[in-house]
């Protein structure tokens, strides 16, 4: 059910965190990968690390802000591994934050920019693709911050992370008849590089904040977005899955 031989997958925010986790994971479980970040060095080792166990691997290093990258991506996918079944479209930032008078201007934009427009970047180049191979799998890396929370100071965060939502929905409608699923992937706190906490307290509230009383490693994270790639989610389109410790429904 989770096997993903013969097809091909990008990933983007691959460098680090829940994005490393899932290119690899996808590659081990068959798929060739399309990894993209902005770190050229980390997608190199990333790649090494993937064919030293035997998986297929490229990288492309670049901004998942730009139309011109996004559209390279796809055409590197067709043109190394023959077209693309299934996009992970995890790259994102909090971003600016602070209360709303404090935010600027630019700030905001590049906050919608990176987490809800460079996703209609990407599904602009990758659906195409996806259509000439009979249909695929899209998955968009939300959050629920913005879905099924508030949290403080993360207003242009929300803003798009909630549109991704709406997104989801309106392609899975538009293209499930040409057997693309669509689904966005809701995780809560998890181990990356860009969650540092000040202090041991600090990471104690945060996990403390979860049903589960902890927060998720990435690779936990992964397998959630494996799930969404793989036929074991066949009938599953236009969610918003929650892989989130019980973050959304802890009230302890």
């Amino acid at each position: 059910m989770f096997d993903l031989t013969d097809k091909v997958a990008i990933v983007t925010g691959a460098s680090s965190g829940i994005g490393r986790a899932a290119a690899k994971l996808f590659a081990e479980h068959g798929a060739a990968v399309v990894a993209a970040a902005r770190r050229a060095d980390e997608l190199e080792r990333l790649v090494a690390e993937i064919e030293a166990r035997g998986g297929t691997a490229a990288a492309l290093a670049g901004d998942v802000r730009d139309e011109v990258h996004q559209k390279a991506l796809v055409a590197l996918a067709a043109e190394k591994f023959g077209g693309l079944d299934i996009a992970f479209n995890n790259a994102g930032s909090t971003g600016e934050m602070g209360e709303m008078p404090d935010v600027s201007v630019e700030g905001w934009r590049d906050t919608i920019d990176t987490n809800l427009t460079s996703a209609f970047l990407a599904a602009k180049h990758q659906i195409p693709a996806m259509l000439k191979r009979g249909g695929g799998s899209l998955i968009f890396t939300g959050s629920f911050v913005g879905v099924t929370a508030g949290m403080p100071g993360m207003a242009a965060y929300a803003a798009a992370k909630a549109g991704l939502i709406g997104l989801t929905q309106v392609l899975a409608a538009e293209y499930g008849k040409h057997c693309i699923r669509v689904n966005a992937l809701l995780p809560g706190g998890t181990d990356t590089p860009a969650a540092t906490f000040k202090t041991p307290d600090e990471r104690a509230f945060v996990e403390g904040l979860h049903a589960l009383k902890r927060i998720a490693r990435p690779d936990e994270i992964a397998a959630s977005a494996l799930y969404l790639a793989s036929n074991a989610s066949s009938f599953t389109t236009g969610t918003a899955l929650l892989a989130d410790g019980g973050v959304s429904i802890n009230r302890t």
